[in-house]
């Protein structure tokens, strides 16, 4: 006896698969059991909906387009991972436009309702120097986010991982520009204030004109112009942390200007603010500015990497900026409005008869042997600044264009 099975589909080739099979010589053949196949398919992209979110609608993505795009989250398409989790590239299925797809576990404190509330208000946000927020899904107490994608990858990739090729200082220079902007318009020009919370090298992202736009905004916060914001855990990266987070647990606009200073002296310094292999003395960026600044050989701070090619000028305004930003009091620090007319020559940089920049405020978090995102509360912090570099104090700081 022979047995066979046929089907037709044209002059198309297809593949066919048997799901199930049941033959015996007498009786009812059993049916083919489709139904679990189904089951277990529909929960492979089960996602969690509930009805408050159906306002967010535009916003929410399905999974099972995420899983398309990314090909299944395969490694073969990883843009980048750190503490908060990986960073996949992708292709909607629906459009064929290029996103990244961050995959993150939620574990906030905050209601989940209103984390994506907040999330999808920064959705809205429309600036040339913000990585456009795209939308969300959300599967299980997994959250992906979906931004645009940037063709040239992370800043600091350029900094420290490119050994074809070099940024020259008229590039670094705009994209210092260009965050710049980017900050002024979520303190200052949006609907509400959004404090990004982990301004870095990392976190801003080069365009196909190699435009700095600064991205991942998992960690911002947002309140109305004219209250004060929320005290908060202190979150962020290890030489970025402004030092009163430790004491406050507030993530001000000032937090924001002190970690956008350590951005600007990382990227024209060509280092991370905090290198344990350097020499002591050299070990935090800030101090080692400063101990150049002291000597009247600012300049020496300056990436060795660009050789003479730079602007004098510029390069001077720039490291005085982040020390001027990396202020150890938060009131002395300059807005971002300022920052920017400085940057533009619109303003001259204040002469202050006492700068008191502070290495521990740098390392306020506790290093742990990684530059990935680092979270604590104030105690474990306090502990941490005891063993923290001395306090510089008694300068003057002056300059301009």
């Amino acid at each position: 006896m022979y047995v066979g099975f046929s089907s037709s589909t044209g002059s198309r080739p297809t593949s066919h698969y048997i799901l199930g099979w049941s033959f015996q010589i007498n009786g009812i053949a059993q049916r083919l059991d489709l139904i679990v196949y189904y089951v277990r398919r529909k929960r492979k992209f089960a996602e969690v909906v509930e009805e408050w979110e159906l306002a967010y609608g535009p916003h929410r993505f399905r999974y099972k387009d995420l899983y398309i795009a990314t090909k299944g989250f395969k490694d073969k398409d990883l843009l980048g991972a750190g503490g908060f989790g990986k960073v996949y590239r992708g292709v909607l299925p629906t459009n064929n436009i290029e996103v990244a797809v961050k995959k993150v576990s939620h574990e906030s404190r905050q209601g989940i309702r209103e984390f994506v509330a907040e999330i999808v208000s920064i959705g809205r946000l429309r600036h040339r120097n913000l990585v456009p927020l795209l939308g969300y899904c959300r599967r299980k107490s997994e959250l992906l986010l979906v931004y645009e994608f940037m063709s040239n990858g992370s800043l600091d990739r350029f900094l420290y991982n490119q050994k074809d090729y070099t940024l020259n200082w008229n590039e670094r220079f705009r994209v210092i520009k260009g965050v710049a902007s980017g900050l002024l318009y979520l303190h200052e020009e949006w609907e509400q204030v959004v404090i990004h919370r982990d301004v870095k090298a990392s976190n801003v992202l080069l365009d196909g004109e190699l435009n700095g736009r600064l991205g991942d905004f998992g960690l911002a916060r947002l309140y109305d112009h004219g209250t004060a914001p929320q005290t908060t855990h202190v979150v962020g990266t290890l030489g970025y942390l402004a030092p009163e987070l430790n004491r406050r647990g507030k993530a001000t606009t000032g937090t924001d200007v002190y970690a956008f200073g350590a951005f600007m002296l990382e990227v024209a310094c060509g280092r991370r603010p905090i290198e344990p292999a350097a020499p002591t003395e050299d070990a935090v960026l800030v101090d080692r500015v400063y101990s150049c600044w002291n000597r009247g050989e600012i300049l020496e701070a300056v990436d060795p990497k660009l050789g003479a090619d730079y602007v004098i000028e510029e390069a001077e305004l720039v490291l005085k900026l982040g020390l001027l930003c990396s202020h150890s009091e938060p009131t002395a620090r300059p807005s971002m409005r300022q920052v920017l007319l400085y940057l533009e020559c619109s303003a001259e940089p204040p002469k202050l008869p006492s700068l008191g920049i502070t290495a521990n405020g740098l390392a306020s978090a506790g290093y742990d042997g990684s530059n990935d995102f680092i979270s604590s509360y104030p105690s474990s912090a306090d502990k941490a600044c005891s063993k923290s570099s001395s306090i510089i104090a008694d300068s003057v700081l002056s300059g301009g264009c």
